[in-house]
């Protein structure tokens, strides 16, 4: 693995094939998230998360942990027996750039980009099936939007940049309140972006 551990409270970018096809299966994909979002858990409770046997979650955990991209968790209960595990970042990425030079790295690349895009579909749609049970402020404030903009590639850049540096500001606060206690009303928001030409 040629890709290297991040910083505290850096994303991870993801260079080596394999660690990239470790993160892209559909199964570790839904693990990853969960324990990202969740915290640390244990093979069983990530199963019933995921709706898959405890055997092939605990198959799927060794696989992630294998490249880093997970790791074992201090236990938190009174059980030592128990083997707890958590993302080993926030969070990752992965750029066409350092996959394009081979065949099998851009296939990958590919891959997993389409699976990433079906799990953020599915989540969506699970949203839009349970939607009524969350309220008409929730429903309120949730959007989806599409834009379309006139750019060239630097333009492209520098608002992607700005809109990350923005959502990471939210992110930051809404950590900050939570830690002093402003609990009420917060729940886990999905933002999803995807920038890209085209013609037509």
């Amino acid at each position: 693995m040629n890709d290297k551990q991040p910083e505290p409270g850096e994303p991870r970018r993801i260079t080596d094939v394999d660690t990239l096809k470790a993160f892209g299966h559909p199964l570790r994909l839904k693990i990853y998230s969960t324990l990202r979002v969740a915290g640390p858990a244990t093979a069983s409770q990530i199963a019933a998360q995921v709706d898959e046997a405890v055997s092939l979650v605990s198959y799927h955990l060794r696989k992630l942990a294998e490249p880093g991209l997970i790791r074992e968790a201090e236990v938190q209960s009174g059980d030592a027996r128990e083997r707890w595990w958590e993302a080993a970042q926030e969070t990752v990425s992965f750029r066409h750039e350092d996959f394009k030079d081979t065949p099998e790295g851009a296939a990958a690349h590919t891959a997993v980009l389409r699976t990433l895009i079906a799990h953020r579909e599915e989540q969506y749609h699970t949203y839009l099936a349970q939607q009524s049970a969350w309220g008409a402020e929730w429903r309120r404030a949730a959007d989806q939007s599409d834009f379309l903009a006139r750019l060239n590639p630097a333009e492209l850049t520098r608002l992607n940049a700005e809109i990350s540096a923005l959502i990471k500001t939210y992110e930051e606060q809404g950590k900050a309140a939570e830690a002093a206690g402003d609990t009420e009303g917060r729940e886990n928001v999905a933002l999803h972006l995807a920038s890209f030409p085209f013609r037509i």
